[in-house]
């Protein structure tokens, strides 16, 4: 029982975490788009979509440290290097296998892989609308022409 109750805190940090950042990006890209609507350029564009890969991948990252962090506090793996590895390859749900977490902390690992790949959706769905939101400025750009 104390893995779900600790499996559950993760999943509010990091979701709270992913809703901050990505409204960090959000305010980022809307100080960004009043620069776009006076020059509509292509590296505007490609700055835009690169800051919010950039910005998504430092934000995957957080999280992943996050439950690295928290492995390597209670001991349930040997070093740092093993929970950071463990954690990445969970959070991604690519899981190797190679590295393992103890039975007391296995719930924990299965929960970070779940809510790993909700949050890689919820970036994924966001990503999608920044390029959609840019590809609507450039139909809008080429109407008034």
């Amino acid at each position: 029982m104390p893995q779900l109750v600790i499996a559950s805190i993760m999943v509010a940090l990091t979701v709270v975490m992913h809703l901050v950042g990505l409204g960090l990006l959000v305010a980022l890209m809307r100080r960004h788009q009043r620069r776009l609507q006076v020059r509509r350029t292509r590296l505007h564009q490609l700055i835009v979509i690169f800051g919010a890969a950039f910005g998504l991948f430092a934000l995957h990252t957080i999280e992943i440290w996050t439950y690295a962090i928290l492995y390597a506090a209670v001991g349930a793996l040997p070093t740092f290097d093993d929970a950071l590895y463990f954690s990445t390859t969970t959070y991604s749900t690519l899981g190797y296998g190679d590295v393992v977490l103890p039975r007391a902390w296995r719930l924990v690992g299965a929960i970070e892989g779940a809510n790993g790949i909700i949050l890689l959706g919820w970036s994924t769905a966001f990503f999608v609308s920044v390029i959609n939101r840019i590809r609507l400025f450039e139909e809008e750009d080429a109407e008034e022409r």
